[in-house]
């Protein structure tokens, strides 16, 4: 038997809070999906501004970083031609993003979720992300 140590509401509202106060700081509204460590949603905002196409892409952002437990800057420095993980955003029905800005969210040792953030540059959504998990860490 397993025990699985998963994010829940109230941790997923911390994450948010704390990517939300970045995006504002920095001037970008954002998309923010938070996920359990198997992938699924627990919490989505879109700030007001946020682009409707980062619906989606934060979605997958954060899935890839809970369910592959690596952060999605990860795989874009191996998704380039010649290596053999090159295609790997093709798998999962296209699901694995290689765009930074996601990251996985780890609690004692394990992977309990995922953060994603889209609307900004790659380095933008990637820091506010790791905001995210500062202000959840700092405030559980």
């Amino acid at each position: 038997m397993m025990t699985i140590k998963r994010l829940d509401i109230s941790d997923a509202r911390l994450l948010i809070k704390g990517a939300a106060d970045k995006a504002r700081d920095i001037g970008v509204p954002m998309c923010i999906a938070v996920v359990d460590e198997s992938g699924n949603l627990v919490a989505f905002e879109r700030m007001d501004g946020g682009k409707t196409t980062s619906v989606i892409i934060a979605q997958d952002k954060a899935f890839t970083a809970a369910a592959a437990r690596k952060a999605t800057h990860d795989y874009n420095a191996a998704n380039v031609p010649g290596n053999l993980a090159f295609g790997i955003h093709t798998e999962v029905g296209g699901r694995l993003s290689t765009v930074g800005g996601g990251l996985p969210v780890i609690v004692d040792g394990e992977v309990v979720g995922g953060i994603g953030l889209s609307s900004g540059t790659p380095r933008q959504d990637m820091d506010c992300a790791q905001a995210g998990i500062d202000y959840f860490l700092s405030n559980r």
